[in-house]
């Protein structure tokens, strides 16, 4: 969840902010973490919900919450976890540390709460790092966290305010790629939305991304940017393709990447393919509005219309202006028979949000899908002179269109060609719409299609192999040595022993503990650990010696720190609570 800003000044929103999304960039690091990515995540900044309402919405097994206190150059940061099943904290800390340090703080908490998720869920490698540093320039990164902030707000007056950020942040550190992304996020976000000059603005974009390329061409971010830069700009599917695989093989939990891949499955009909990858979306992304979007996509494109307007719908009732929703809602609608509600609704679209050739092909359609020709006529006539003169990448597809509505298959295929001499990203967009269904029996569809869509060779990202297995033979003798250190040294008597450091005492790698615990001895390292400790508590409970102890304080001196994990653990464990095993037991 968002840290809560608890600073005295209460302006440190930004810094808040950019500590979560570090964190959740570091722990998305770890392969076997499912983390929930900072779009859904910020979803619940501004829409209270219990621990329960949350866990359900995410689909996650552990909550992550804390605070940001700045006073001065010192920093307070707190964090716990929480078990959803049972809403129940079962790790929380808290660090003061001077502001110059907060790039080893990330670090360090991203390490806890990672070693804290693997000692209560399983197996997972762990890094010696997990957070990286941006930059060793503080001002610099100061400037980066409010230029995001602001960008983050999705509107044409932030995003440019962010972009004067960048900048300056630029001036502190040239080399700070994730300043350079912003940039290139941004003049390509003003692109896109119509916000501002489109070839301009992606040249600005493009420039930034080379000089990320230049620091590092695996960036996930970077090869997601080339990847719209190639689709939008130069219609080179082929391209973006390749750049969409190099994002998530370097960074598979990137979601904007596993987005884009499934966007151009969808293009070449593959929806197998694109469902697999929206799924993954799903899972780590799932309250975010370009998830949805791509799922409304995903319905229309496989013709479940029905469900396909109903999100679109509710796309738009967050989002009036969400024009992407509004034209696949009005795709939908065509394929439902409801052209009327579609010419009512294009008239009072407000002409800021829709350009005059998306709503004279949005018209032309719908009247010729009524079978009212005559009202059809002017906005064909507008398409069709708009197309001619290449005026308008809308128009083509447009064209295209209404030649296959008209059954005009050597026009329509005329108009396909100008995606190989005028890179028509809207054409190649729309070139296996079902709006286009009936020129699919023609032998020319699927030689374009071959043309437009190549069968790339190409492997998806494998997932990582698991370099902490050991070997029969090793892990017998590893297994020996941590039960007889165990039972001889009772390592577990210390509140404060951990995954971490039980493998420094036996001389083991941390992974490979992990491994051993949860492949071979089947169980979690608090299981492990806590089924010493419940022995050692039964024992001492059942003495007459300590009869005058309370149960809780036999639970601290078995190991046990926290009254609410000691009863927990012991009621699963024994089925039954301490207090009802001291009175079966004396």
């Amino acid at each position: 969840m968002p840290f809560v800003n608890m600073s005295a000044d209460g302006e440190n929103e930004y810094f808040c902010d950019g500590i979560t999304e570090e964190i959740i960039n570091a722990l998305a690091r770890v392969t076997e973490l499912k983390v929930t990515s900072r779009t859904s995540s910020f979803y619940f900044k501004h829409h209270k919900a219990s621990i329960q309402e949350i866990g359900e919405k995410l689909n996650v097994s552990a909550i992550l919450e804390g605070s940001v206190r700045v006073g001065g150059n010192m920093l307070r940061i707190t964090a716990q976890l929480i078990e959803v099943a049972t809403d129940s904290h079962f790790w929380s800390q808290t660090w003061d540390r001077k502001l110059e340090n907060i790039f080893e703080i990330q670090d360090e908490i991203s390490l806890h709460i990672a070693d804290r998720l693997r000692e209560q869920f399983g197996h997972m490698e762990i890094g010696d790092h997990l957070a990286k540093s941006p930059t060793q320039n503080l001002n610099a990164y100061e400037l980066l966290l409010k230029g995001k902030y602001l960008f983050n707000r999705w509107n044409p007056e932030d995003v440019n305010k962010a972009i004067g950020l960048f900048e300056q942040a630029i001036e502190q550190d040239p080399d700070l790629l994730d300043a350079h992304m912003g940039l290139s996020d941004a003049y390509g976000f003003l692109a896109t939305a119509g916000f501002a000059p489109r070839e301009a603005s992606w040249k600005k974009a493009f420039e930034h991304m080379k000089v990320v390329e230049r620091i590092n061409p695996n960036h996930a971010p970077l090869n997601y940017q080339l990847a719209n830069h190639a689709f939008f700009t130069e219609a080179d599917y082929n391209k973006a393709f390749k750049y969409t695989l190099k994002s998530i093989e370097s960074r598979p939990t990137y979601p904007e990447g596993q987005q884009f891949m499934a966007f151009l499955y969808l293009l070449k009909n593959d929806t197998t393919k694109a469902n697999e990858h929206l799924q993954y979306v799903r899972s780590v992304d799932p309250l975010n509005q370009e998830t949805l979007f791509y799922q409304a996509y995903y319905f229309y494109r496989t013709e479940d219309f029905e469900k396909a307007a109903a999100i679109c719908q509710q796309l738009l009732k967050t989002n009036p202006k969400n024009l992407p929703a509004y034209i696949v809602h009005c795709y939908s609608l065509f394929h439902l028979k409801r052209m009327d509600q579609v010419i009512e609704e294009t008239a009072n679209m407000p002409d800021e949000i829709m350009i005059p050739d998306e709503r004279a092909g949005i018209n032309a359609l719908a009247y010729l899908m009524k079978g009212d020709s005559k009202n059809a006529e002017p906005y064909v006539n507008q398409v069709m002179v708009r197309s001619n003169e290449n005026a308008s990448f809308q128009a083509d597809a447009y064209a295209f269109w209404i030649y296959a509505r008209q059954s005009k298959a050597d026009e329509a295929f005329a108009i396909v060609e100008k995606l190989f001499t005028h890179q028509s990203s809207i054409l190649l967009l729309n070139y296996y719409d079902p709006l286009a269904k009936n020129l699919r029996g023609d032998e020319r569809f699927r030689r374009y299609a071959d043309r437009i869509y190549p069968d790339l060779t190409h492997k998806e990202p494998t997932p990582k192999t698991n370099t902490s297995q050991l070997d029969e033979a090793t892990a017998a003798a590893y297994e020996e040595k941590l039960m007889a250190f165990v039972n001889d040294e009772l390592p577990y008597l210390n509140p404060s022993l951990s995954l971490r450091s039980l493998a420094e005492q036996i001389e083991m790698h941390p992974n490979q503990l992990s491994w051993l615990l949860n492949e071979k001895i089947c169980k979690n390292f608090n299981e492990f650990i806590n089924d010493y400790r419940i022995g050692h508590f039964k024992k001492l409970a059942v003495d007459p010696a300590n009869s005058h102890i309370s149960l809780v304080g036999l639970a601290f001196e078995s190991g046990f720190n926290s009254k609410t994990v000691f009863n927990t653990y012991f009621k699963k464990a024994e089925g039954m609570t301490p207090s009802a095993f001291l009175k079966h037991h004396s």
